[in-house]
């Protein structure tokens, strides 16, 4: 528990993952509501998937997929972690509800947004940064497992991936869902509750 009394949620992302923008703003909603801080973390769906049999459709979707994370962990390392925040929000806002392509004019466009040096977009095509981009994935996958996707939580000890849900929920349905999640998630033995998608993302 930090000093203030507010509990520290840490939150690992990959820009690209239309389901974890859904998550991540739900998580903001609420933070809205309850007394708790959402940290920032980058994981990496080209680093989950490179050694695992996706479909050649799949793969090929991950093309543009280092490009943000790498943006991503340029900015952390030269401002420190409290600006992934805002600008994974920047990212997501033009990635998902702007539909816009993962190129530089983008991420020069969403560093400036967020009050960052625009020439971090540099990284998007550099390796620089990759080792960084591994350690951060693994420090989120190496809580939960192999077997899951983007985004992964953690609260108090308790690591989970997702949760999965469209649209967003807000007000008293998002704190409903946190309170479930945790419960779950803390219950000693459990693992998996699932069933499938009957929907795609929805962003508005």
């Amino acid at each position: 528990m930090a000093q203030d009394g507010r509990k520290p949620v840490d939150f690992w992302f990959d820009p690209k993952c239309p389901w974890a923008w859904i998550t991540s703003r739900w998580i903001l909603e609420v933070e809205k509501q309850r007394p708790i801080d959402v940290r920032w973390h980058v994981m990496s769906l080209a680093v989950l998937n490179e050694d695992k049999d996706v479909t050649d459709g799949y793969r090929r979707g991950l093309s543009d997929a280092w490009g943000p994370v790498r943006v991503c962990v340029a900015a952390e390392k030269k401002y420190g972690p409290e600006v992934l925040g805002r600008l994974y929000t920047e990212l997501g806002t033009r990635r998902h509800h702007d539909r816009r392509k993962l190129d530089r004019a983008m991420f020069e466009e969403a560093l400036t947004a967020a009050g960052l040096d625009p020439s971090l977009a540099d990284a998007a095509e550099s390796d620089e940064y990759d080792e960084a981009v591994r350690a951060s994935h693994a420090d989120g996958i190496d809580r939960v497992g192999q077997e899951v996707g983007t985004p992964i939580i953690e609260v108090e000890g308790h690591a989970f991936f997702g949760p999965v849900v469209t649209p967003v929920p807000r007000g008293e349905a998002a704190v409903k869902l946190f309170d479930g999640v945790l419960a779950v998630a803390s219950t000693d033995g459990f693992f998996e509750l699932k069933r499938t998608r009957t929907r795609e993302p929805i962003f508005d």
